[in-house]
């Protein structure tokens, strides 16, 4: 049985206590991290969330407490008075390692059996496990850190924003579903049986609705749900900081938010973010990394062969060219002593991004070795390592295909090649980039038409207008992404506010005006009434946390994630509903879903 309080207060917290509170009479609470008896004395280490302390108890101190300390094991949650000392053998490894706790009283608040998992840092236990004993995991400092880290993160972001005149106001979790994205998750209706409610892949609609109402300045710290399949870092809920505009363009939401993120940044983790953030266009990064969202720490630049090789007699190469492909390469340095199994390897790791084949050529300090030499003349040769800008003791490694196939796979081996040879040297750069001039259209060959390659409501660039219908692949789009080492860390767009550009847009994607009407009515309707210019972006705000915690593991940032298959070990959600549940909401199962 645990003991009552009985009007005990927590006086200060067990990591804050130093050589400047010697002499004081302190009462502390927490959890055993371990204990240990040697003879007449009882060393207990407390944990909260702060820190350890080490607290003394002895015969001659106190026999009772001393006795009750005796039976304390680890995860017992205690209270114990007494008094701040020196301690004898000081820890440098530990805060409080200059003082202990004369323990002259205890109270046993609940005892612990002995936990499934041990409740320590850099823990390997397998994540089903973590997850369901959660609540244990999370007794462990270095997960504790991380959402502490979260905490400070969400206030940072409020002040900045509050500071710079924003409004934050919610957004209904109960929605309308929509198309144009990924799958939503539907909640039935008890009141409307055979409708269901969406729950929000983001409050894009509501915050546009929000500008037409007149907020000109608008954020919040939102969830959001996806029922998608769940490949790296992805969750069925995750968090955004959502924030929207009026009366700007593309330049102001950018300026803005970068003076979010240093100020993020410097408070929460004192990283110097450099302003301006630097800007490339989405056809530059495509060209250069092979990926829109580049991680710009290391070079090996794609560079294009086309020209080069364009009278080359090897038939990859003319076949991609003929076919409106290029041919592209990047160059490792010190790559000339790869053996040919781990070329091999690269060669099938290109065709997992539906390449052919990887063509290379070694600048080997005796000679020039490649299996497409043969193919080459003399010159071509010259001009393939000159445009390469390859010297001895380095490889090239080409790629010839369309063009999307070309920078996917080459932007991948080029990342593959940097975690192989250890190439990104400062582990702690915090590289941003802006990317800029996206495609507003992206053309689906399976489905024969053009999707939002942002969403249904980003802005054309004007220049691009009058090739909306005629040549839709042509358009840009006023839509920016802020990138950090090579992963996105938020995006958005100036929004389309003009009823007539909307319908037209609607038109390219394929809705009549009747089904764009039917699904996005109450927006085209707003828009009728003096809707203003607007724009905005959305922070992944789990990635933030991720980076400024220094975690690649997207569960450890969110107190209670789900695993991989979207379920939850601990609650084991989802689970079977109660038949009257069913019965009220109208939904009958199949005999296999039983």
């Amino acid at each position: 049985m645990g003991e009552a309080l009985n009007s005990w207060k927590r006086t200060i917290m067990c990591g804050e206590l130093r050589e400047e509170h010697i002499g004081q009479k302190v009462t502390v609470m927490g959890w055993v991290q371990r204990n240990r008896n040697l003879g007449g004395l009882e060393f207990v280490d407390l944990r909260d969330r702060t820190g350890i302390l080490q607290v003394v108890f002895g015969e001659v101190i106190n026999k009772e407490a001393f006795e009750k300390a005796n039976k304390v094991r680890p995860e017992y949650c205690i209270a114990i008075k007494g008094e701040i000392i020196r301690r004898e053998a000081p820890n440098n490894a530990m805060a409080t390692g200059m003082v202990e706790l004369k323990g002259e009283e205890i109270k046993i608040l609940s005892e612990s059996e002995t936990p499934p998992i041990y409740i320590k840092d850099n823990l390997d236990a397998a994540e089903n496990i973590r997850l369901k004993y959660r609540y244990l995991d999370l007794r462990r400092s270095d997960m504790q850190k991380i959402l502490m880290i979260r905490s400070k993160t969400a206030k940072a972001v409020r002040d900045y924003l509050v500071n710079s005149e924003f409004l934050e106001i919610e957004t209904p979790m109960l929605t309308k579903s929509t198309p144009e994205g990924a799958r939503d998750y539907l909640v039935p209706s008890r009141n409307y049986p055979g409708m269901f409610y969406a729950l929000p892949q983001s409050p894009q609609l509501f915050k546009q609705l929000l500008m037409v109402s007149g907020f000109d300045k608008y954020f919040q710290i939102v969830k959001c749900f996806r029922d998608e399949d769940l490949r790296a870092n992805r969750q069925p809920e995750f968090t955004q900081i959502d924030l929207e505009m009026s009366f700007v363009e593309q330049d102001d939401v950018m300026e803005l938010n970068e003076g979010l993120i240093k100020h993020v940044f410097k408070e929460v983790g004192n990283i110097d973010v450099k302003l301006p953030i630097r800007r490339m266009p989405y056809k530059e990064a495509m060209e250069k990394y092979g990926s829109d969202k580049p991680d710009l720490r290391f070079g090996m630049e794609i560079r294009d062969l086309s020209e080069t090789v364009k009278n080359a007699e090897f038939k990859v190469f003319q076949d991609a060219l003929e076919n409106g492909g290029s041919v592209r390469a990047i160059c490792l340095k010190d790559g000339a002593n790869m053996g040919r199994k781990d070329i091999d390897r690269l060669g099938e790791f290109v065709k997992t991004f539906k390449a052919k084949g990887l063509a290379w050529i070694q600048l080997k300090e005796e000679e020039i070795k490649s299996p497409i030499s043969k193919f080459l003349k003399e010159d071509e040769l010259k001009n393939i390592i000159d445009v390469m800008s390859a010297e001895t003791g380095d490889m090239i490694l080409i790629v010839a295909d369309k063009n999307s196939v070309v920078f996917q796979s080459l932007g991948q081996l080029r990342l593959e090649l940097a975690k192989k040879y250890d190439l990104i040297k400062d582990k702690n750069e915090f590289n941003f980039c802006w990317i800029t001039e996206f495609p507003l259209l992206e053309y689906d060959e399976e489905e024969g038409r053009y999707f939002a390659a942002h969403h249904p409501f980003t802005c054309p660039m004007d220049e691009d207008l009058e090739y909306l219908e005629s040549d839709p692949g042509r358009v840009r789009a006023k839509a920016y992404d802020l990138v950090l080492n090579g992963e996105e860390l938020g995006g958005g767009s100036i929004r389309i506010h003009d009823t007539k550009l909307q319908e037209r847009m609607f038109g390219v994607l394929g809705f009549t005006q009747e089904s764009a009407w039917e699904r996005f009515g109450f927006l085209l309707e707003a828009f009728k009434f003096g809707p203003p210019p607007h724009g905005g972006l959305a922070f992944g705000f789990d990635r933030m946390i991720m980076f400024l915690a220094g975690t690649d593991n997207i569960k450890d940032v969110i107190a209670f994630p789900k695993n991989q298959n979207a379920f939850c070990p601990m609650t084991e959600a989802p689970n079977v509903a109660d038949e009257k549940q069913l019965v009220e909401l109208g939904i009958s199962l199949n005999k296999e879903d039983k």
